[in-house]
């Protein structure tokens, strides 16, 4: 028999700020995406609490006085953990944990603790501790003073390390072992690449959550975990796909995400190497966000850190199924029509329609133009594999099958 699984979400609070920077707007929907990435990780968010400032204070981050506010509601609604929308220094986060005496984590935190929920493989867990401990190197004092036995007074005189320094020293071998660990897998898996033949290699690109597993899902005919939820692929999947008679390999990556650690770029950069050797990328996009603009200058952004922001792309804007638009009443003379009227076919002819056709409009879970966009596919496939193989031209004879 199996067992009802009850859920206990953690009671959280987010805290952000709006400075020169970020306007209120700009706070508001990166504190929407905090709260997604708490339910993901599985906290339940209470209360939001948003300071205006011109920059964070180096103390506490927030204010002193909406700090107080803070510790009152934290204090009244039993709230365990406080979610900061912006990498806390060491200071701040042992300032802030002393006066609301809760779990106080930043965004940088969150997205690491996801990760390693998520990483499946070997290789994925690897990758994510590395990244774990050089978050946790720098903050080992604030979390380990409790150790420390630099007192003084009788028998605590002369040489020797300090607990905190056994415990960096400890920290240091570590991530310099999973350098290494990563390193000898990067080379299997350079090899594992080379021996996939002469296939020509598309990649699925694009900020996390806009289906790009349900997209790989259809597109192949195999079962990719997807899911709604942020983060939920964190493995590269290869699939060999065949279009019409053209055979490929098709390639899902982990989405990319605003302010994304440091830590996680770094480590993950091998991961996305699948990005770097890709012949093609298909660029997916949620269009039923209301920011989905910010989405791709985020994606093209991290591209270009990793050297590919000039491969051929095809831009593929999903869930066309979700998407709404909203409208002006005829006889309303003062609402000014603005991109949130836009309907799809309005987009189209924005500045999509200077992309060369390179654009298409689906969606991957209702299968809405789903031929169109294979035989888009298979056109820029076939355009690699005969330019690069002309000799092998014969074997792939123009013939596209829906």
């Amino acid at each position: 028999m199996i067992e009802e699984k009850n859920i206990d979400y953690e009671r959280t609070i987010l805290i952000g700020l709006i400075t020169q920077q970020q306007d209120e707007e700009k706070s508001k929907e990166y504190l929407d995406e905090l709260e997604f990435l708490a339910y993901t990780a599985g906290g339940e968010v209470y209360k939001r609490f948003i300071q205006k400032m011109e920059k964070p204070n180096p103390k506490t981050f927030i204010g002193t006085g909406k700090l107080e506010e803070v510790l009152t509601y934290v204090q009244q609604h039993d709230i365990g953990t406080a979610i900061f929308d912006d990498e806390l220094s060491p200071a701040q986060q042992k300032n802030i944990e002393k006066i609301l005496d809760i779990k106080i984590i930043d965004r940088t935190h969150l997205i690491l603790d996801i990760f390693a929920q998520r990483a499946q493989t070997s290789y994925a867990r690897t990758q994510v501790e590395l990244a774990q401990y050089q978050y946790l190197l720098p903050r080992l004092t604030g979390m380990w003073t409790h150790l420390e036995r630099q007192r003084g007074g009788i028998g605590m005189r002369g040489p020797g390390e300090t607990e905190i320094e056994t415990d960096r020293r400890i920290v240091r071998d570590r991530i310099s072992l999973l350098k290494k660990k990563i390193e000898k897998i990067d080379k299997q898996m350079e090899v594992q690449r080379g021996n996939r033949g002469a296939l020509v290699r598309v990649a699925l690109v694009g900020y996390t959550n806009v289906g790009k597993s349900t997209l790989m899902n259809a597109i192949s005919k195999s079962e990719v975990f997807a899911e709604n939820k942020l983060f939920a692929t964190l493995d590269t999947t290869v699939r060999k796909v065949v279009i019409g008679n053209m055979p490929f390999l098709l390639s899902d990556t982990v989405g990319f995400i605003r302010k994304l650690p440091t830590q996680l770029v770094e480590s993950f950069k091998s991961t996305l190497d699948e990005v770097r050797e890709a012949d093609l990328l298909l660029h997916v996009v949620d269009i039923s966000h209301e920011t989905f603009e910010d989405h791709i200058a985020s994606v093209n952004k991290i591209l270009d850190e990793i050297d590919s922001a000039d491969k051929p792309t095809i831009m593929v804007f999903n869930k066309i199924d979700a998407y709404e638009n909203e409208t002006i009443d005829d006889d309303d003379l003062v609402t000014e029509k603005t991109k949130v009227h836009y309907t799809i076919e309005e987009w189209e002819n924005t500045w999509m329609n200077k992309m060369d056709g390179d654009v298409i409009f689906i969606s991957a879970l209702e299968k809405e133009n789903f031929e169109a966009f294979r035989k888009l596919v298979y056109d820029k496939v076939r355009d690699i594999h005969v330019t690069r193989f002309p000799y092998n031209n014969f074997l792939y004879p123009e013939e596209f099958v829906e």
